[in-house]
């Protein structure tokens, strides 16, 4: 499942940004805790360039708590970046340790008593609105459960040495690793009406089959692991008794339970991707990428041959 999904507005939200960055101090990024590289996206590493960038590992009390560790350690080896797993489920940590690591960053503007310019960004759904909104003390973001809901770019002075510009959720025109967009669907980043629910429950099956069973296992009563992921996506259908006439399987209800008791954390506190995922999967991106690029060069080199030799014949 290849994702192409790049409304007008993020066209437009991606101008802007690089327009307003030179005069930014510090980038904040949110990332999905799940999902860090697959929610991390690459623009805004092209656009910051090397302004200190905070990264929020947002939702960490639906990720396993043991594997965002390991992605804070991974992701502070970048230069200029500090990672922070955070909740929104705690607003008195947020309001005090983001400032805080703002000033840690940005020491210059502290010391001479200027404001520090800070732009927020992040993917559809991951929560930036609602941070935004802890952080000023008031509503101001619009929040949804749903993607794509900040639609314009704002600037919000959070009255406590540090101004905050908000961004709509952008993301970039395609995602070239497929398994990251399947665990953008599964974590509720696209929406859902621009994807397979099947398709995207039988990928979360399969790897939570593999990399969770003892909390697949206790979260849907089952005795033994099916095989495969389809064999899960069953189980769970008649345990839940999603089932249509005859007795068959509805396999649209028993995704729509799996995807929606993931994103929820009613089975458990699960992550969909480690740091050692992330490398092998980039790895082979670039691989890809690069086989593409050589293939086209020499396409087009081909042809300027074929050009040039009918301009001889001529």
């Amino acid at each position: 499942m290849a994702i192409q999904w790049y409304p007008g507005h993020m066209h437009k939200a991606r101008k802007e940004i690089a327009e307003a960055m030179p005069q930014v101090d510090l980038v904040i990024e949110v990332l999905d805790a799940r999902i860090p590289y697959s929610s991390e996206n690459p623009m805004v590493t092209q656009l910051r360039g090397d302004k200190p960038c905070i990264k929020l590992l947002n939702k960490c009390d639906l990720a396993d708590p043991e594997v965002t560790a390991r992605w804070i350690e991974f992701l502070e080896q970048e230069q200029g970046v500090k990672a922070m797993a955070i909740t929104t489920l705690q607003p008195g940590m947020l309001k005090t340790s983001i400032p805080d690591l703002c000033r840690k960053l940005v020491p210059s503007r502290d010391k001479v008593e200027k404001d520090i310019r800070t732009m927020i960004m992040g993917i559809p759904n991951v929560g930036k609105s609602t941070i935004i909104n802890t952080l000023a003390g008031r509503i101001i973001a619009k929040t949804g459960n749903e993607p794509a809901v900040t639609k314009a770019q704002q600037r919000i002075n959070l009255k406590n040495g540090i101004v905050l510009s908000d961004t709509p959720g952008i993301l970039w025109p395609k995602v070239d690793n497929e398994a990251s967009s399947y665990r953008l669907a599964v974590t509720g980043a696209i929406k859902d009406t621009a994807m397979e629910y099947e398709d995207v429950a039988l990928f979360a099956a399969d790897y939570l089959r593999l990399a969770y069973p003892e909390a697949v296992m206790a979260r849907y009563k089952l005795d033994e692991m099916p095989a495969d992921d389809m064999g899960l996506l069953e189980a769970i259908g008649r345990k839940r008794g999603a089932l249509r006439p005859g007795g068959h399987i509805d396999l649209h209800k028993a995704s729509e339970l799996l995807l929606h008791e993931f994103r929820s954390g009613k089975i458990g506190l699960l992550s969909l991707e480690t740091p050692e995922m992330a490398k092998a999967e980039q790895a082979e991106v670039e691989r890809i990428l690069a086989e593409k690029a050589a293939r086209e060069k020499e396409r087009k080199e081909a042809e300027k041959l074929r050009r040039s030799g009918k301009r001889i014949q001529n």
